[in-house]
């Protein structure tokens, strides 16, 4: 068995791990990264694109923003769509900040590239990981990759392994309390050969459901369908999205999405999810892993950014001077903006999607709402607050 010695074991090589990994390095403070898929993996998995201002001024901080700030689209507003005509809200104008749209894909990248630059410690296709002695000085993480035993003995663990992982799994029987919705609908998401017909984000409220106009850079575009969980993809051909893009995105000034060969379909389910506290012993959660949002409101991986920054200052705080007071309230620091973040993704989603069956007075409320959003400066500015960002604390 090979044993190895670190401060902060990582699982979980998503933006949630490596950024964690590349501020604590910041911070002076030594990390293990350990991830089961492969590299390729993790650097082509199209996910999230629209980083909020704090995420980015964030990214900058830390070094990792040289690509980002060369191809990054600089949005400045998003456009909400109610029948058939497009209205604006400006960020800028009412903030004094904006979003910019860059892939996650394309943030691991940059990360991975500079972990292995300043010889940081990143393992791929590592196995089955389980984790051990949370609740002592001295967890470990225990790997095992066909048959091969190695034990990684940490400080601290940070559990940023995704909703699917195995770190949430290993709190205490009746430590975690749970909250959660699941929506009644889903998104079918193209990725798509075409540069983009808009130069910002179009959230269209249609009376056959939502759609979402989008990018990913200057030749790809990403465009989503509002349609059931239980969806067939295998029953929508290329011919029946563009149609049905067309019918709900298409407006009265003329403006339809650009065609081009899809290369990517899938179907996404929409679901709220918190799990409280975020922190058992040495074990932290971090991203996914701690909480899920609907991605109407562009908040999962910023919120797992938020996660690290706070976790990366708790630990550097301990190992520079002993201070173990942000460790001790990391789970009340991150819930707070958690909690935020999950309002303003159920409201944006509750607002633009259609719900079936629902009653006459719910619909027309939701019209009068809509139209209150597009039309009230007020309620324009409190959308762009949280779209672009709410201010994270220490920066």
């Amino acid at each position: 068995m090979a044993r190895y010695d670190t401060q902060v074991g990582i699982v979980g090589a998503g933006p949630a791990g490596l950024m964690l990994s590349h501020l604590l390095h910041l911070n002076g403070v030594h990390s293990i990264v350990l991830e089961v898929k492969t590299r390729t993996y993790c650097e082509e998995r199209v996910r999230a694109g629209v980083l909020e201002h704090t995420s980015v001024q964030m990214l900058r901080e830390a070094g990792v923003a040289e690509r980002l700030d060369r191809e990054g689209l600089r949005h400045e507003g998003i456009e909400i769509g109610l029948n058939g005509v497009r209205h604006r809200i400006p960020f800028v104008e009412l903030t004094g900040k904006c979003v910019t749209v860059y892939g996650q894909q394309e943030i691991v990248k940059d990360l991975i590239s500079k972990r292995l630059a300043d010889g940081g410690d990143l393992r791929f296709e590592c196995g089955d990981l389980a984790l051990e002695g949370i609740a002592t000085e001295k967890p470990r993480i225990r790997v095992n990759k066909d048959g091969d035993m190695d034990e990684i003995s940490c400080e601290y663990i940070a559990g940023c392994d995704g909703f699917h992982g195995i770190s949430r799994g290993a709190f205490p029987e009746g430590t975690l309390k749970i909250y959660e919705r699941t929506y009644p609908f889903a998104w079918l998401g193209i990725l798509v050969e075409a540069p983009p017909s808009q130069e910002e984000l179009v959230y269209m409220h249609h009376e056959r459901g939502f759609a979402l106009y989008s990018m990913r850079s200057p030749n790809i575009t990403r465009l989503y369908l509002q349609c059931t969980p239980d969806e067939d993809i295998a029953k929508w051909t290329d011919d029946r999205i563009w149609s049905e893009l067309h019918n709900r995105l298409s407006c009265a000034d003329g403006w339809r999405p650009t065609e081009g060969r899809i290369v990517q379909k899938g179907v996404t389910g929409m679901r709220s999810f918190v799990a409280e506290p975020l922190q058992t012993g040495r074990l932290f959660l971090a991203g996914d892993a701690a909480h899920i949002v609907p991605p109407t409101g562009a908040k999962g991986m910023n919120l797992a950014f938020a996660d690290v920054f706070y976790l990366s200052e708790a630990m550097g705080a301990f190992y520079r001077n002993g201070d173990t007071e942000r460790l001790e309230s990391y789970s009340a620091t991150c819930l707070r903006r958690i909690w935020k973040a999950q309002r303003f993704s159920w409201w944006m989603t509750s607002l633009l999607h259609r719900f079936e069956n629902e009653p006459a007075f719910d619909r027309k409320r939701q019209l009068a709402e809509l139209e209150y959003v597009v039309t009230s400066k007020a309620a324009a500015t409190s959308l762009a607050e949280n779209y672009v960002g709410l201010p994270l604390d220490g920066m």
